[in-house]
């Protein structure tokens, strides 16, 4: 995985002056219909969820090592809350650029652009990723889209790893899903199923970033207010025997926990939660993290500590991603004003790129470490992958970890919550 090796560099810092900027035209038109809504905007609510992880980031891994204060950094393995502010960051990218995309297509059906050129220039783009949308939007040109269609639905993109495309295998592959995506969507004109597309996304990442707060982030506000009420000392023992949750079963909860002390040293990481657990209640997992982590803070070293930690970062992942975010990645009824949202999602997959802190993560990297799947020298690694499917999505969540985990404290480095210009 490429990693940056200096300790000062930084990611970019994503702004609205950082992205390419849409018309005037395009942002009045939009904000009318946004502010008219009286429920908050996708990126309204990413920017509560992205501000309630880091303050419990804070809480949980100040309860781990005792010397973090808030603002400040630990040498201890993040735990899965140092990580959700980040990841919850990501999402909000891929909305923003979604946006972008939304109001361009406002636009470009007030008036249409001449050509590909004036498109582009009309976003605002200009170096290394102009000429990487440029060549994703001649390539979805050829497949039958229209000059703003194609422009909308590179844009769309904008915010994730477009590097990538510098591979042909993989411009060609994600032009080509691209222009599925789009031969399926509903609408009457290029635009409206250009538009279909985009919100498909929008939502999606949307719905996502709301269920894994409401779930995981909810039972982290229960779980440390419990504690705060609590009197005496606090070991793993009474979270056990006194804390739950709503489903959890304190037998399931024990076993999970006893497992995870039994196995933390372990090499390779136990992570197949349903092999290890078959039948076991989900929430019964999240209980069991919050006693491995307060075993953590007890833990006699620090190599005893940071493998309990990643234990029970994997416990509260596997709640994530397998019981939250696979249900709107792959839902069982498709609405009818949607394309498939694991399409979408396959389409994007080699773009895919988190920023943890000062370590960026990038899904192509983790395909590109991996043995080829099929063989083929024409296609791509990134491309033989989905992030709809599970353990696709899981394997790379597990090597972005173990990437991370190699430099703890520059995860501390926090994101600055994304607001909506038009909210």
């Amino acid at each position: 995985m490429a990693i940056p090796t200096r300790n000062d560099v930084r990611p970019p810092v994503f702004s609205l002056r950082a992205l390419p900027a849409l018309l005037a035209a395009a942002l009045l038109f939009s904000t009318a219909s946004a502010r008219a809504q009286s429920a908050p905007t996708p990126l309204e609510d990413n920017r509560t969820i992205t501000l309630g992880y880091i303050d419990i980031a804070y809480e949980l891994g100040g309860i781990i090592d005792p010397t973090l204060q808030p603002g400040g950094t630990s040498n201890a393995r993040p735990n899965w809350f140092t990580f959700a502010p980040h990841a919850s960051q990501a999402g909000g990218k891929g909305m923003y650029s979604a946006a972008l995309a939304r109001n361009f297509i406002a636009a470009a059906r007030l008036q249409p652009s001449l050509s590909l050129t004036n498109a582009l220039d009309r976003l605002g783009l200009s170096g290394v990723l102009r000429g990487q949308l440029q060549d994703l939007s001649l390539q979805l040109i050829a497949q039958g889209l229209s000059t703003d269609a194609a422009a909308a639905l590179s844009v769309m993109t904008s915010a994730l790893n477009v590097g990538a495309l510098a591979d042909v295998r993989t411009l060609l592959a994600t032009a080509s899903r691209l222009g599925a995506l789009y031969a399926s969507a509903p609408g009457l004109s290029p635009l409206d199923k250009t538009e279909v597309i985009v919100v498909t996304l929008e939502r999606t990442l949307h719905e996502g970033n709301l269920a894994i707060f409401n779930d995981i982030g909810g039972s982290a506000r229960l779980y440390l207010d419990w504690r705060a009420a609590a009197t005496g000392p606090i070991t793993p023992a009474r979270v056990l025997a006194e804390f739950t949750l709503v489903g959890a079963f304190n037998t399931e909860a024990q076993t999970a926990y006893t497992y995870a002390l039994a196995h933390a040293e372990d090499s390779p990481r136990p992570n197949r939660m349903d092999l290890i657990f078959p039948g076991l209640h989900w929430k019964s997992l999240l209980v069991a993290a919050f006693a491995v982590y307060e075993e953590a803070r007890l833990a006699p070293t620090p190599a005893r500590r940071d493998a309990l930690i990643a234990m029970g970062t994997n416990f509260v992942a596997w709640r994530e991603q397998l019981d939250q975010a696979q249900p709107v990645f792959t839902p069982a009824g498709s609405p009818t004003d949607e394309v498939s949202r694991a399409g979408v999602l396959q389409a994007l997959t080699p773009l895919l790129m988190t920023d943890f802190g000062t370590v960026r993560w990038k899904y192509a990297d983790y395909a590109y470490a991996q043995p080829d799947r099929d063989g083929n020298p024409l296609t791509s690694p990134p491309s033989e992958y989905s992030w709809a499917d599970f353990l696709d999505r899981w394997n790379g969540i597990l090597f972005a970890f173990d990437a991370s985990y190699a430099r703890p404290s520059e995860l501390w480095v926090m994101p600055e919550p994304l607001t909506d210009p038009l909210g």
